[in-house]
């Protein structure tokens, strides 16, 4: 088994402060689009986190983008969901993408295809998050799931989904928990608008002495944000940031949802290891981001 680290784990590792976006996959295999914005952002981040389906809409394969990613010099980071694959296809991704050269991967259980632009397709959930990274522990020792040995084991920095929002804070222990014991290295959250609130988080989860990147979302619009509030659990758009982005007409409504993206971010240091911006359709203006918000690496 190789035991080399990826950037972003050396740069956790070192206590760096990390910074990782996240880019979509085209609907398509146009990839001229995806590759123009990350070759601006060459050597300022340390990964990019490839979605894998995201909102349950069919996308080019994530384990595909992350390769080419690679080959740009990034770092990235597969997101790797358990509704689609039962645990004979995400093995076998895993050990594709290693060979590929992917060291990150982050497990997520992934939104219900009743949500996405294939409702009529069949979920798998063979494995949970939990499971998958069990899994993916093991293939770091050289065994499959079944327990059978690999001619050549993998290097997975693993990382899991957290929720800064979870309710009760008794549940969010018990998810928290049972990830670190499945072999979970880092954390990325779900998106964070309230410092005050993210900091008590983290209060709760430093018992657990794993590396947190807080997720920060550029908000488009007020009808985004509200969208946010009523059908996405955990995540919640203080009043505040509403009244900012609908005082302002639609045209101006994504610069102020990447002032207060950059606000967030700059309230947000002080409290985690790194931070994990979800820019959606503003991908464009993540150098932008970066250079408000002062990240550097």
């Amino acid at each position: 088994m190789k035991t080399d680290r990826s950037t972003l784990q050396r740069a956790l590792d070192h206590g760096e402060f990390a910074v990782t976006l996240e880019l979509n996959p085209p609907k398509g295999t146009d990839v001229s689009g995806l590759l123009e914005t990350a070759k601006t952002l060459r050597g300022r981040v340390h990964g990019i986190n490839v979605t894998d389906n995201t909102a349950a809409v069919m996308c080019a394969s994530s384990v595909a983008i992350a390769r080419l990613l690679w080959e740009q010099g990034h770092d990235p980071v597969l997101q790797l969901t358990c509704r689609d694959r039962n645990r004979i296809g995400i093995q076998s991704d895993l050990l594709g993408a290693h060979i590929l050269g992917i060291r990150n991967v982050l497990c997520l259980t992934g939104d219900s295809p009743s949500v996405g632009d294939h409702k009529e397709a069949k979920p798998v959930f063979d494995l949970d998050t939990v499971q998958v990274m069990r899994a993916v522990t093991q293939l770091n020792q050289g065994r499959d799931v079944s327990g059978n040995r690999l001619e050549g084991g993998t290097a997975f920095f693993i990382g899991g989904a957290a929720a800064p929002g979870a309710d009760p804070v008794d549940l969010l222990h018990k998810k928290f928990t049972a990830k670190v014991k499945a072999g979970a290295q880092f954390f990325q959250t779900q998106a964070v608008f309230s410092a005050e609130a993210f900091q008590a988080f983290m209060k709760e989860v430093s018992r657990y002495s794993r590396k947190i990147l807080a997720g920060v979302l550029v908000l488009r619009s007020a009808k985004m944000a509200e969208y946010l509030n009523a059908h996405v659990p955990g995540i919640h758009v203080p009043e505040e940031i509403l009244h900012e982005l609908r005082r302002v007409s639609a045209v101006r409504a994504s610069e102020v949802g990447i002032e207060i993206a950059v606000q967030t971010i700059r309230a947000l240091r002080p409290f985690c290891h790194g931070v994990h911006i979800m820019p959606g359709r503003l991908a464009d203006r993540l150098p932008e981001i970066l250079r408000k918000a002062e990240l550097t690496i």
